[in-house]
């Protein structure tokens, strides 16, 4: 079930007070008394290196496997560290894990271009902007109206092939993350025309060397059948394991009304995200964005201080009436799927 800290007084969720421009500030001079913005790189070193040596040890899986179809199940472990090198990617964008730009850009680059095909900087702007203005729909590119639609209004104009989708989208969701893997890569890909050259030269040039090396090994170890396979499932699985991810954060969340009211930083990140209750292994599978409410409002925050700080937030929270949501990870889903699912009635029969 979801649970949410009950408001303390009578104010309306993300209504203005007159104390709405401070309602941030005590929390984040708390915060940084306590040391929780403080860098973990000997956390983040050790983390990355596992990482590398748990993909090393997959591919020489694959090297010692060779032609067997029993080649197939190192997909599954390869699926789940990759997606774990996204994270590393993802904390690296945010400024988590060093203490220069340079650093953090290089970590990205190696994570994501080169380990997994997926471009840094086109990744990197999209998130960004999303982290500004969380579930906003002109502003948000995550709840713009793209496979899937977020709002009524973007349902009602949906013609075609693209209405039946909206229509069944509650459905269809989850058989549609096996495509995600494979559409960060061609986003990535496209977004090279929008960078300046040397970006452009530097992120090309990275995402080619993992598009030959994937193939080289993959080609190296199995026919091309298999290896077709291999990648196809490999990529489904990533895919399906990134969405799952990332779908509890906000999806059926409040949505900030373009025309009305502006809230201020802590209304803005809070109200729209989302929770998930769990112990280390939640953490562990969800890269520490179990923690979105905390991660919104700090983003810069080192992955292991995200825990920490939780009571810190929901007392905060609770002191300003201000609703907490959290709840497990079946139950999110639920109500993303929920969400998406009212949203679709726009596009059905009446």
């Amino acid at each position: 079930m979801s649970q949410t800290v009950a408001p303390s007084v009578s104010t309306a969720p993300g209504g203005a007070t007159a104390r709405q421009g401070s309602e941030f500030t005590p929390l984040l001079r708390k915060v940084k008394r306590q040391g929780l913005l403080e860098r973990r790189r000997g956390w983040y070193a050790r983390m990355i290196t596992g990482n590398l040596l748990a993909l090393a040890a997959v591919v020489t899986g694959l090297v010692l496997a060779q032609d067997t179809w029993w080649t197939l199940l190192l997909a599954v472990p390869l699926a789940v560290w990759s997606a774990r090198t996204a994270y590393i990617g993802h904390d690296a964008g945010h400024a988590q894990i060093a203490a220069g730009r340079r650093a953090h850009r290089v970590i990205g680059l190696l994570h994501g271009n080169l380990l997994l095909g997926m471009s840094y900087a086109w990744w990197n702007d999209k998130h960004n902007r999303h982290h500004a203005n969380p579930n906003h729909i002109d502003k948000d590119p995550d709840v713009g109206a793209g496979a899937l639609v977020w709002t009524a209004q973007q349902a009602a104009v949906r013609r075609g092939f693209a209405r039946w989708v909206t229509r069944h989208q509650a459905w269809l969701f989850f058989p549609m993350l096996l495509l995600e893997g494979i559409a960060l890569k061609v986003s990535s890909v496209k977004d090279l025309r929008r960078q300046p050259l040397r970006e452009r030269a530097i992120e090309g040039a990275l995402l080619a060397l993992h598009t030959a090396g994937y193939g080289a090994l993959l080609l190296t170890c199995l026919p091309v059948g298999k290896a077709v396979v291999f990648a196809l499932l490999h990529q489904a699985l990533f895919g399906l394991h990134l969405g799952m991810a990332f779908a509890p954060n906000h999806k059926g969340m409040e949505m900030p009304d373009p025309a009305g009211e502006r809230w201020g930083h802590l209304r803005r990140q809070v109200l729209t995200s989302r929770n998930v209750r769990g112990g280390p292994v939640t953490d562990w599978l969800l890269g520490g964005l179990n923690y979105q409410i905390e991660h919104h409002l700090f983003p810069n925050m080192p992955r292991p201080h995200l825990r920490l700080v939780q009571p810190l937030v929901r007392e905060h929270c609770r002191s300003l009436g201000l609703p907490y949501a959290e709840t497990g990870l079946l139950d999110s889903y639920r109500q993303g799927l929920r969400h998406m699912h009212t949203v679709g009635r726009a596009a059905r029969p009446e």
